[in-house]
């Protein structure tokens, strides 16, 4: 910094001062037990949570035109940015006697006022900065604008305050005569806002009172007990899902049109909000677009997602129906409302009903079963096949035969799945069977439409008759089986002339008399049940299990896959088609269900029925041999979450590919952990985060694979949060020096996206670094052991070992890449293991760590003789398990106590990033703001 800018920054630090002397001695005077103070009135720009009145020191949300501070109190975050994260409010004004003035920051380029975008970038050679947004205009300033360093672009917002430079942080004298409000009282009181917006904090007391909601428990009486605690929380977890939805309205949207089909036109939406992360779009959603511009008269239309394409990150294709007269000539001012669908919620409380009220929707074994009751181990009479193994299918080990066998023989079965261990040919060998030893159709399901179609895949190539069916709604996209589908095989099936004279009226009239139409359903609906009762499987989605087409349907026995990430109302919908044998296959150490209502998750909605049935003592199969990983991989996932029962289905030589010529710091070991020391920063939706340096990192190290002979498509690059996805695709984008692609190929998602599948090689980005905020839902064991599971060949983890070993989980893994000197630093063409040091123990953990095996040449990874306390250890002092659905920041609950009142262990002091340079002069900054 050259003298000019040294003395500038002197003379407003020295006026900061001055203001801040004034400030304490005023506050100095005021006696907060006084009864003039308590009955003087708050001035308009006092705090709304905690009453601070400081010019300094408060900013105006222009969105409500409430004031706040950037202090903290509390909570880990200033309660300005604390509040813009909770209202997801985007713009904010200074106070006009403040040192800055009368300024709403905005980007100098573009004019966005979000202030979780916002940076500020100091001139070459002049004692000013610019603010400027994070993307794209830091990174693409016009020629005219060059005197800027990009390269020193630093976010207004950090360590959740805005910079005291910018906004003053209160003094500690000012802090103790303000208003104490608790993280918790916050939370109320936005809730409250949303009601009644001249609400203050002394309403909370009188207005606010929590409902509470009975939890959830391991036993119940009997299912009347069962269905009057679920129901509330289902209520609960739909009323705010659909307020979640219908909230997302988007206007002055702009769609390009595609005519090219003139009866099913496609618009291309263009949703910024899709890139911040604010809301979530997936194909088969349905979408009211609406019109109401100058050029065409007022027009809608409810409109169907059809493509939602990676790289192109703020738009989605979506069809249109016939006959809608869409004003394609129109470009602009169009709005989006996101249709919410309650139809599986209903589902739930239809079968909590059933349950409640019907004898026969299951056996009075599996309702004991349900209910917690206890109840002696029951075998069946069965007759076992000579052969365990199906055609089509790869030949079973010794688990996967014994999982069969226990299965067949029980009127309950659990079988754990441990990552690449071959769950679903597991499955799929036990429907074979299970429909071969049964009369009727055995019903196969899963929460998600993607587990139950690699499902469906795989028992069609057993040859049994399977029927995939899909929710309407989801009829028209294609996917691998849609030629198992009931739609498509009633197409084929039903071709009597009179269907045929009416399905073709149908399409060329758009719809049918009253009687024909009569006729025509009627028709329809008995070839629908001929294909069903003749087919061995019928596959869908647990939520699909209490569609109308199946309503009247029996079913003796049901499999549910991927049973761990439903919740209990979800897997006991297709348990109440007179269930007599249940087979619930998943895998407890990973992710579980996804519940978007907080209230819901602590009072137990979170938790699987697979969960629960372990914890009342029911003993899952364990399948044991993976045949995923590299065995160097699957080392640290057996020894710390599977007791090191892991055996190794494939050798280091088999998972060595050819050709490939990364520069792993040991050949023979391809798997890293990069020190990444950048900071984390709250992503533009201010739910979410991001850390540029780390994607910096990531950037590099894909284009070293890329250039080492991989493919795109074998590169998966996994990260927590959506802030980091939306940079990372951008970035990669704007800065990879290979063609752009490349990148395009490489797949980009969440832990969440990621479960269940499998990619050649895995990047992690670990994103958190604050040393003062701890790091959210990266503790949560089940989310590390997913991120860690999805590689074959090779893994790369990028993070900051300093903030990241504070938790006893991430200890224990950064001590064994240490170990193997597989922790490194420095650049990518010179890397050198990493010199930070770790304690002797971890964090929490009483008593000496003792050092985690090698793997060993049998193919077994075994376990450290510790390692039976491994779990428990890692989930000493970490915050509960996370139960968000897609990552973000302000839906998890570790993460929300990150933003409000989250204490780490770091203390600031040990913060390695030095202070951004303070501004020269008042009018030097307004001016390009």
């Amino acid at each position: 910094m050259d003298d000019e800018a040294r003395a500038a920054e002197a003379a407003l630090e020295q006026r900061l001062h001055e203001l801040t002397l004034e400030g304490v001695q005023y506050d100095s005077d005021l006696d907060p037990g006084s009864d003039t103070e308590a009955a003087k009135p708050e001035p308009p720009y006092a705090c709304a949570y905690c009453g601070l009145a400081d010019v300094r020191s408060c900013v105006q949300c222009t969105q409500c035109d409430k004031w706040f501070c950037n202090g903290r109190g509390s909570t880990a975050g200033s309660h300005i940015v604390t509040h813009l994260v909770r209202s997801r409010h985007k713009a904010v004004r200074l106070h006009p006697e403040s040192p800055l003035g009368d300024t709403v920051p905005e980007c100098y380029s573009c004019g966005s006022k979000n202030p979780f975008l916002l940076g500020f970038i100091p001139a070459k050679g002049n004692a000013v900065v610019v603010l400027l947004c994070r993307n794209p205009c830091a990174h693409a300033p016009s020629s005219k604008d060059m005197q800027w360093d990009t390269a020193q672009w630093s976010p207004l917002i950090q360590d959740r305050a805005f910079l005291p430079w910018f906004v003053a942080v209160p003094s500690n004298d000012q802090a103790k005569n303000v208003r104490q409000i608790s993280a918790r009282q916050i939370s109320m009181l936005e809730d409250l806002w949303r009601e009644n917006e001249r609400a203050t904090v002394a309403d909370l007391q009188t207005n606010h009172v929590e409902e509470a909601v009975a939890k959830t428990q391991q036993q119940y009486v009997d299912a009347y007990e069962y269905q009057k605690i679920y129901s509330p929380l289902i209520t609960i977890e739909a009323e705010y899902d659909k307020k979640l939805r219908e909230s997302q309205v988007q206007h002055g949207v702009v769609v390009r049109w595609d005519t090219t089909r003139p009866q099913r036109p496609i618009a291309w939406l263009q949703l910024p909000q899709l890139e911040s992360g604010e809301v979530r779009i997936a194909v088969g959603d349905e979408i009211k677009l609406k019109y109401h511009g100058e050029l065409h008269a007022p027009w809608e239309s409810l409109v169907q997602v059809v493509s939602v394409p990676q790289y192109a990150v703020t738009e989605v294709a979506v069809e249109l129906r016939r006959g809608t007269g869409a004003p394609t000539q129109c470009t602009h001012n169009f709005t989006t409302e996101f249709v919410w669908k309650g139809t599986t919620f209903d589902r739930m409380q239809l079968a909590l009903r059933s349950f409640a009220m019907e004898n026969k929707s299951m056996s009075g074994y599996i309702s004991r079963v349900i209910l917690g009751h206890p109840v002696p181990p029951s075998m069946l009479s069965t007759e076992f096949p000579a052969r365990f193994t199906v055609p089509g299918l790869p030949e079973l080990n010794h688990s996967q035969v014994q999982a069969v066998k226990s299965v067949l023989s029980r009127p309950l079965s659990l079988i754990q799945g441990p990552p690449g261990t071959g769950k679903t040919v597991t499955s799929a060998t036990i429907v074979y069977h299970l429909s071969q030893m049964n009369p009727g159709p055995v019903l196969v399901c899963a929460p998600s439409n993607v587990a139950v179609d690699q499902l469906t895949e795989k028992l069609h190539q057993t040859g049994l008759k399977v029927v995939r069916v899909m929710a309407r709604s989801r009829e028209a996209i294609s996917s691998r089986v849609s030629f198992l589908s009931l739609h498509e095989q009633l197409a084929k099936a039903c071709t009597s002339p009179e269907l045929t004279k009416l399905s073709r009226m149908k399409q060329e009239h758009g719809e049918l008399s009253t009687s024909d139409e009569r006729r025509y359903r009627s028709m329809m609906k008995a070839c629908e049940r001929d294909i069903l009762s003749a087919a061995d499987v019928i596959c869908t989605t647990c939520s699909g299990t209490g569609d109308v087409r199946l309503t009247n349907m029996t079913f003796r026995t049901v499999l549910i896959d991927e049973a761990t990430q439903a919740t209990e109302p979800e897997s006991l919908i297709p348990i109440v088609h007179g269930c007599k044998q249940v087979v619930l296959v998943g895998d407890h150490k990973q992710l579980g269900p996804v519940i978007m209502n907080r209230k819901a998750a602590l009072a137990g909605m979170k938790n699987s029925l697979f969960e629960r049935l372990i914890r009342l003592g029911h003993r899952p199969l364990r399948l044991e041999v993976q045949y995923r990983m590299h065995p160097c991989l699957s080392e640290f996932p057996s020894n710390m979450f599977y007791d090191g029962a892991l055996q190794n289905g494939v050798t280091a030589q088999e998972r060595i590919q050819r050709g490939v010529d990364y520069p792993w710091p040991k050949p023979s070991t391809p798997m890293l952990f990069r020190q990444d020391l950048g900071q984390e920063e709250i992503s533009g939706s201010g739910t979410s985060f991001l850390n540029r340096t780390e994607a910096s990192s990531v950037e590099k190290m894909v284009t070293a694979l890329l250039k080492s002979n991989v493919l795109p498509s074998q590169i998966g690059i996994v990260t927590p949060y959506e802030g980091q996805r939306s940079y990372l695709l951008t970035h990669m984008q704007m800065h990879g020096s290979l063609r752009k692609d490349l990148y395009r190929e490489v797949e980009v998602a969440s832990v969440d996206a990621f479960q269940g599948r499998e990619k050649d090689y895995i990047l992690v980005s670990c994103v958190r670094s604050s040393e003062r905020q701890g790091i959210g839902f990266l503790s949560d064991p089940r989310r590390m052991n997913v991120a860690l599971t999805r590689a074959r060949y090779g893994l790369i983890i990028i993070g900051n070992p300093k903030v990241l070993s504070r938790n006893p989980l991430w200890y224990y893994l950064l001590v064994h890449f240490k170990e193997q000197q597989l922790l490194v630093e420095g650049p990518l063409s010179n890397m050198q293991p990493s010199m930070i040091q770790f304690p002797s123990q971890p964090p929490h953990v009483r008593g000496q760590r003792k050092r985690p095996a090698d793997p060993s040449g049998d193919r077994r990874a075994r376990a450290p003789t510790d390692v039976h306390a491994a779990w428990g250890a890692a989930a000493i002092g970490a915050p509960p398990l996370s139960f968000s659905k897609s990552d973000r920041l302000q839906d998890d609950d570790a993460d929300l106590e990150s933003l409000h009142g989250y204490k780490s262990q770091a203390s600031v002091a040990d913060d390695d990033i030095s202070e951004p340079p303070t501004p020269a002069a008042h009018t030097s900054v307004t001016s390009f703001f």
